[in-house]
């Protein structure tokens, strides 16, 4: 595997001079990653990173970057609400997604990433959240930018998470089969498919989401857990209950070379976190 780290997690409680985008670009490399998760917004402040802040400079640039450490885009994340109810948000939301998949074809990013958003404008898990209309307008929402990433040779992903539409390895089947598009993909986030009611059954509904979506699996995303009163708590890989044997396994013989990006670290524990999956990866 590939593994690599969220970009704004990099040098993140450092002085701001070591935080751009060179510095973190950097410091990631050091740590001994290979590619990064990329969020514009995260990385570059002053910006919102609309349509118009998306130019095929800003991706050349950021290329040069990269390469200089020798490391790889893994996600370029846009992580937006697709079902949102207001027309014209979501035109605007669209329009944010047309401009990073114009960015990404420059840059050479592994999937444009996405989560899959609630059924309200304040992007909040509500009684709909989980409904079939729901999801019905997810995909309204989603099939013009998986159509613009076919244009353009680039790779769409959508991220299950529990809190969101799509909350199952069932459901993003239902996304897949409907889109019906090679350039929609999917980014495993074992913990984010978790809440106090089903962690107890992890290992059973990551080996559903292996069996209903493997072969669209581009990316994973690699983190942990621990409860915290009502809801889940994300932490650094190797600090909490996970269990990443049999998501390795799956990785190391189905997967080669998968990418796979680090989450919820800090300075103190990237290192030991990445050293942690490797020695695991090894093992199984």
């Amino acid at each position: 595997m590939q593994l690599g780290i969220r970009l704004h997690d990099v040098n993140a409680s450092l002085p701001s001079e070591k935080q751009t985008l060179e510095e973190r670009a950097k410091t990631a490399r050091e740590e001994g990653f290979s590619c990064v998760h990329l969020a514009y917004s995260k990385v570059i402040p002053g910006y919102t990173f609309d349509n118009c802040a998306l130019t095929e400079g800003l991706a050349r640039y950021t290329r040069r970057v990269f390469e200089k450490q020798e490391l790889d885009v893994a996600v370029l994340g846009c992580y937006l609400n697709l079902a949102h109810p207001d027309p014209e948000k979501l035109k605007e939301i669209q329009s944010r997604y047309y401009g990073n998949i114009r960015v990404a074809s420059v840059l050479g990013a592994s999937v444009v990433g996405t989560e899959t958003g609630a059924p309200n404008a304040q992007y909040r898990t509500d009684a709909n959240t989980h409904s079939k209309e729901a999801l019905e307008t997810f995909i309204r929402g989603l099939a013009p930018v998986v159509e613009c990433a076919e244009k353009y040779g680039v790779s769409m992903a959508i991220e299950p998470v529990w809190k969101h539409i799509v909350y199952s390895p069932e459901r993003a089947r239902i996304v897949l089969d409907a889109i019906a598009s090679p350039n929609l993909r999917i980014i495993f986030d074992p913990v984010n498919l978790l809440c106090i009611e089903n962690m107890d059954r992890r290992e059973e509904i990551f080996g559903r989401t292996i069996e209903l979506l493997k072969e669209d699996i581009a990316v994973v995303h690699l983190k942990d857990f621990v409860p915290e009163g009502n809801d889940l708590k994300s932490i650094a890989a190797g600090t909490g209950m996970m269990d990443y044997r049999q998501i390795l396994s799956f990785m190391k013989h189905s997967k080669p070379y998968i990418q796979a990006t680090l989450e919820n670290t800090v300075n103190e524990n990237a290192v030991q976190s990445r050293m942690y999956l490797e020695k695991l990866y090894a093992e199984v």
